[in-house]
């Protein structure tokens, strides 16, 4: 979207609130419940801001928060875009692009994702370390030199010192933690067994259908950022079920506490 949307957008948000966020956060699937942590001071739903996008998943609110967590201030997307919504790549990433307008200096990101690697039991946490992006890349069209250059580097995408911080309080608070790549599809479909298995050979860890478009955004602009993803399902050859929505809600949810206390706790240390 053009860099005018951009501004304007943060523009009429800046007018709305009475803080200048330096922690971007975006909660995914099942995952809106770190907003309980925050001491909230504005809330905007996402049909009040002019050029958003309006969430349509379920498990998805649709609000900016705007508060005090770990005694940060921080901006919180309760409902994130996905492109299996039929929206352009460039409207996936727009939040994220109005955030670095708002102030913020480093963006955290959830989400719920199937493990494909045989370690990996339902319910477990996992530090995203890198990914595979098989979805369109939302930089493709003009470059705004102003927002980053043409070719990023992305050999650091996840800060490697914030997730060594999160292992650390992982390990404080007895909390087992996975660490891995995570494959980027379009979705919405889920995976059939024969492509968990290829998400496997090509060296993923977990697969999802959000957060690799934001975290390209994120770095392309110098913002460091971090990820975790919950375990909703397993997609390794013989533990293969099926899986309803309602399922990736119930495990996401009951996992949902360990994350929280993780993304507090390390928001807190920064």
């Amino acid at each position: 979207m053009p860099l005018e949307q951009i501004k304007s957008t943060a523009e009429f948000i800046k007018k709305q609130v009475s803080i200048s966020p330096e922690i971007g956060i975006i909660l995914g699937t099942g995952l809106g419940g770190l907003v309980k942590e925050i001491e909230v001071l504005h809330t905007i739903p996402y049909e009040k801001i002019p050029n958003m996008p309006l969430s349509t998943v379920e498990g998805h609110s649709g609000k900016l928060i705007f508060g005090i967590l770990g005694g940060k201030k921080v901006v919180a997307m309760q409902g994130r875009f996905h492109y299996y919504e039929g929206y352009e790549m460039q409207q996936v990433i727009f939040p994220v692009r109005v955030m670095k307008y708002l102030g913020i200096k480093k963006l955290f990101l959830s989400n719920a994702s199937g493990g494909v690697n045989p370690d990996f039991e339902v319910g477990d946490l996992m530090i995203i370390t890198d990914h595979i992006n098989l979805m369109p890349n939302p930089l493709i069209g003009k470059n705004e030199q102003e927002l980053g250059e043409r070719f990023p580097d992305m050999s650091e995408a996840y800060d490697k010192a914030i997730i060594e911080k999160a292992k650390q309080i992982a390990k404080q608070h007895n909390i087992k933690i996975q660490q891995g790549v995570y494959v980027a599809l379009t979705g919405p479909t889920l995976e059939t067994p024969a492509e968990y298995k290829y998400m496997r050979i090509i060296g993923g860890d977990t697969v999802g259908m959000s957060t690799a478009p934001e975290v390209i955004a994120g770095h392309h602009m110098g913002i460091p950022c971090f990820a975790m993803s919950i375990i909703t399902d397993v997609g390794v050859e013989g533990r293969i079920i099926k899986v309803s929505l309602a399922d990736i809600l119930r495990a996401a949810e009951k996992a949902e506490p360990k994350m929280t206390l993780i993304m507090k706790e390390l928001i807190k240390s920064l």
